[in-house]
């Protein structure tokens, strides 16, 4: 059948959006409602046929933004009905970097020697902040802790390095800066990843662990004396010994 020359043509369909624009307007929507102060932490968002219908896009586009929200630490989801269960605004600001840090390190884009120097950056002005910060007992005894457990003779190499990478965690967390928490947080298993390959042999491992307990000791000793600048020279020293013994080259 022809079609009068008169008659009206069909609207052509709009090309589809791209999923990544799509759900790419939630995340900018969420991120414009938390400047505002309209979502707070513990708030609860709205479900997904309420945001696709607010945006224009498929209720899949929104569970993109929400997966990703979830990966980047800034919501928490859950099943089932009530104030707890859907996707819930938290602050887990190192849960999204250390899986970013981790996957690259994977990729080897991540130089071990470029992640010495960052700590050497960070860990240097933390030690000397959280030397001169005020601090409770608990701590300090926290601390303390750490440093008793890696000083047991009948501790695996895995082991100390896990109390190793939460000592360096726990004193950079002193500084009293939530950034530089959240990013040493995010760096722990980086840390204790290269340090743990870095050492090949228990035999070796033996001759390096003395020295390592030496300079935990008299670092925390430092921040304990209020000494910054005693406390910022002893964590570089430590790290920058660390890897010198362990360089391939050796």
């Amino acid at each position: 059948m022809s079609i009068p020359n008169n008659a009206p043509l069909a609207a052509p369909n709009p090309p589809a959006e791209p999923a990544t624009r799509s759900y790419e307007a939630v995340l900018e929507s969420i991120e414009d409602e938390l400047k505002a102060g309209r979502i707070k932490v513990g708030d609860q968002l709205p479900g997904e046929r309420a945001l696709a219908l607010k945006h224009g896009i498929s209720r899949a586009s929104v569970r993109d933004a929400i997966r990703v929200l979830d990966a980047m630490g800034v919501v928490r989801t859950a099943a089932g009905s009530g104030p707890r269960s859907g996707a819930v605004v938290i602050a887990n600001p190192s849960a999204g970097l250390a899986s970013t840090l981790r996957l690259h390190m994977a990729t080897n884009h991540f130089p071990v020697a470029d992640i010495v120097q960052t700590r050497i950056m960070m860990e240097t002005w933390a030690a000397g902040e959280a030397a001169i910060q005020p601090r409770d007992h608990d701590q300090e005894t926290a601390l303390g802790s750490l440093l008793t457990a890696m000083a047991d003779p009948q501790l695996d190499r895995e082991e100390f390095h896990v109390l190793d990478a939460a000592f360096h965690v726990q004193l950079s967390a002193l500084a009293g800066n939530a950034v530089i928490t959240a990013m040493m947080e995010s760096l722990r298993s980086a840390i204790q990843g290269y340090v743990s390959a870095a050492i090949d042999s228990d035999e070796r491992w033996a001759k390096i662990v003395p020295t390592l307990r030496a300079q935990h000791d008299r670092i925390f000793a430092a921040v304990l004396e209020h000494d910054g600048a005693r406390a910022a020279q002893e964590l570089r020293g430590h790290i920058e010994w660390f890897h010198e013994q362990t360089r391939p080259e050796r």
